[in-house]
């Protein structure tokens, strides 16, 4: 009767370990790219994502305070270095997993093909990310300042809060252009020119595992799941492209 009593007492069991979500915290370039890598991971596994998109910078705190995801997927490997010195993330699974890549974009009509037309009277509104958290903010900062114009354009300056938002408000027509990632562009029904990546800091993005035991084991899972063959497909699609390889996508 004690038994009875005892198991009966137990209530609520633990989920099963196929049913718990692997958590991902993701820089906002990586939306639609992981969306997608998120659905075929699922249909190949049957294990499902959660995914979280914001600024590097802040999601990094974010790990950083303990927050509790599985694998951290960082615009600028700098920020992987720190969670991993800190002791938040495990650095023997820390993977590059591409060099990313800015342009100017405009919803409506051409894009300006050089990046110095961006000072002329033309263009009133210019967005670019955060450069104090956001990565592709700080790569689109120091393009405008290795082509001579920041201090010409900085009055025109708004700032989004992580790069979606930066795309937002030149879809929106609160800008005349945006300098985000080329992964956003691509599929978004403006038009863009890419930026000469030699006009600022490489931007290696990196992603590691969180979390220890089986949160581990989880996050490992999906991890070499955008590393494979089949991850890396749907990455180059998106311009996610590592060292070496060859820009798929046209400029248009």
């Amino acid at each position: 009767m004690s038994l009875l009593l005892l198991l009966v007492g137990c209530g609520k069991t633990a989920a099963p370990e196929e049913d718990v979500e692997i958590r991902v915290a993701a820089a906002s370039d990586l939306t639609r790219a992981f969306e997608e890598v998120a659905k075929a991971y699922e249909a190949k596994t049957g294990k499902k994502t959660k995914l979280t998109f914001g600024s590097t910078g802040l999601l990094s705190k974010q790990v950083l305070d303990g927050a509790p995801f599985d694998v951290f997927a960082a615009a600028n490997v700098s920020f992987v270095d720190e969670v991993v010195q800190k002791g938040s993330c495990d650095g023997s699974t820390k993977a590059l997993y591409a060099r990313g890549r800015i342009v100017i974009y405009t919803k409506e009509g051409e894009a300006p093909k050089e990046l110095g037309e961006l000072a002329s009277d033309g263009f009133k509104k210019i967005a670019i990310a955060n450069p104090e958290h956001a990565p592709y903010g700080r790569a689109a900062k120091e393009a405008l300042e290795a082509e001579g114009i920041y201090e010409s354009v900085k009055p025109k300056l708004t700032f989004g809060e992580n790069i979606s938002q930066t795309l937002q408000f030149a879809d929106s027509g609160n800008v005349d252009v945006a300098i985000v990632a080329l992964s956003l562009a691509i599929g978004s029904p403006g038009r863009y020119t890419l930026i000469d990546d030699s006009l600022h800091k490489p931007l290696d993005q990196a992603l590691v595992v969180c979390g220890r035991g089986s949160t581990a084991e989880r996050g490992r899972g999906f991890a070499e799941f955008v590393s494979s063959p089949e991850g890396r497909e749907i990455m180059r699609r998106y311009g996610f492209l590592l060292p070496g390889e060859k820009l798929s996508v046209a400029e248009e």
